[in-house]
């Protein structure tokens, strides 16, 4: 199944519908490239399904970025200026092209989860 991600809101108990995602990819030159830009779902899932099917997924070093304060700010949460979390980012490696990586992330504006998934 390649690379997948998820994200819940545990401040309201739902799925992060709406929240702004970045994956980015480490290049053979070793700089940081983004790859892909999206919005989640009401699922709190890309729309477009699996950010990579096994046959695309490359072994390397990834970055998952999740916009949670302008996500809990669209939910009408007051957070501090500056926000305690801001960009959450997610650095991991993908060392077995031929297993499933699904990254997800469990949030509220002060603290986040996160492991390797099924």
């Amino acid at each position: 199944m390649g690379l997948s991600t998820h994200v819940l809101d545990t401040m309201h108990g739902t799925p992060a519908a709406g929240m702004g995602v970045e994956l980015w990819r480490t290049d053979a030159a070793g700089a940081p490239q983004c790859v892909k830009r999206f919005t989640l779902n009401a699922d709190g899932r890309n729309p477009d399904g699996p950010l990579y099917d096994n046959a695309g997924l490359q072994r390397g070093t990834y970055r998952l970025v999740f916009e949670v304060a302008a996500y809990f700010r669209a939910r009408g949460v007051q957070l501090p200026d500056p926000p305690f979390l801001d960009r959450v980012g997610l650095d991991f490696g993908v060392a077995d092209t031929a297993q499933h990586y699904h990254v997800p992330l469990l949030c509220s504006p002060w603290s986040y989860s996160t492991y390797r998934g099924s």
